[in-house]
């Protein structure tokens, strides 16, 4: 029988959903949680057989743990994961691994000098219906891709924010779209809007130009009363609609026409078979996403194999995001550092 792993978890906001999972999986043990509120604290202990600790420090020191969840506020992130890589501790940093660029490198490098296991939580990855959209593309079922849109938006929801809506909510796109594209980010460019729920970007409206051609599009706030996340793939062969909350996916073909045959194929995207619209439903078996992302942790802590996401993918993303920002203060493009 596989090793069982302890798991402790730094950090009880979207963390206590963390620990909930761990708690149910085989294989792992939720063995500590750590918050600096009391309140929280017990909360999330009631009901289970775990050890709590208001001081992250004093958990890593006095607890045998594998692998440990950061899931502090982002202003924190290079702080803790610092501290849990001096411990040796493998690590997941919750989204965005860091508020900056040169933050999250000072995390990868200590990793890398520490020889710990490094990820990011990147929990779009494990949505079922992006694996099979990406498993899709591989076998070049849309053809060549020309475009990536991404909408997600929502009311605004009171918790810890001390990032903008780019490092917040659209990093879920921008790694997603890096990930379905296996391509980097030749030039960034947006638009914001600030100071409406926050002290910071509050909603953007952003442009990737990718290496390969396609070009991303985000359309991203936590502003609008009705919830949408949803991403559609234009290619030369049809368009597909993922639903992320749905867990849906659907493929509209185009119809086929000479411009098809040669030229970009803009002509053969214009009208779509039987022009009424109707698409093919792919069917999708629903999953937790974060249920899956901890337990391809989990086993790649027991293979020694590297993380889905890795330290490089999960600095992409960050790169971008900062691409993004700088972006929406200047009005120019912005070529992505490190990519």
């Amino acid at each position: 029988m596989s090793k069982e792993l302890a798991f402790g978890v730094i950090g009880l906001g979207f963390g206590a959903v963390h620990a909930r999972v761990l708690g149910e999986m085989e294989g792992v043990r939720l063995a500590a949680i750590c918050d600096s509120d009391s309140q929280r604290l017990a909360a999330v202990a009631r009901g289970r057989t775990v050890k709590t600790y208001q001081d992250y420090e004093a958990m890593l020191r006095e607890e045998a743990l594998d692998a440990v969840i950061v899931a502090v506020p982002v202003r924190l992130h290079e702080q803790v994961a610092l501290k849990v890589i001096e411990a040796g501790k493998a690590l997941l940093v919750e989204k965005p691994l860091a508020a900056s660029l040169d933050e999250g490198r000072r995390i990868v490098d200590a990793a890398a000098r520490r020889g710990v296991v490094l990820t990011s939580g990147h929990i779009e990855r494990f949505n079922p219906a992006v694996q099979e959209l990406a498993r899709r593309l591989r076998q070049g079922e849309a053809g060549r891709v020309l475009q990536v849109t991404a909408r997600r938006l929502g009311p605004f929801a009171a918790r810890t924010r001390d990032v903008s809506v780019v490092h917040d909510l659209a990093l879920h796109d921008i790694d997603v779209m890096l990930h379905l594209l296996g391509s980097d980010v030749e030039s960034a460019y947006a638009q914001t809007h600030g100071g409406v729920r926050t002290d910071f970007d509050d909603a953007v409206v952003g442009m990737l130009r990718f290496r390969d051609g396609p070009v991303g599009v985000l359309e991203v706030n936590w502003l609008t009363p009705r919830k949408v996340r949803e991403l559609t793939v234009l290619g030369e062969r049809g368009l597909f609609v993922l639903d992320y909350l749905a867990q849906t996916l659907e493929f509209y073909e185009s119809e086929p026409s000479e411009a098809s045959h040669g030229g970009p194929g803009w002509q053969a995207l214009a009208t779509l078979r039987g022009g009424s619209g109707a698409g093919t439903r792919i069917p999708i078996e629903p999953r937790e996403p974060l249920e899956r992302e901890l337990s391809a942790f989990a086993a790649a802590l027991r293979d020694g194999t590297p993380p889905q996401v890795t330290a490089e993918d999960a600095l992409a993303a960050v790169a971008v995001a900062d691409a993004l920002t700088e972006s929406a203060k200047t009005g120019s493009p912005v070529v992505p550092q490190g990519l």
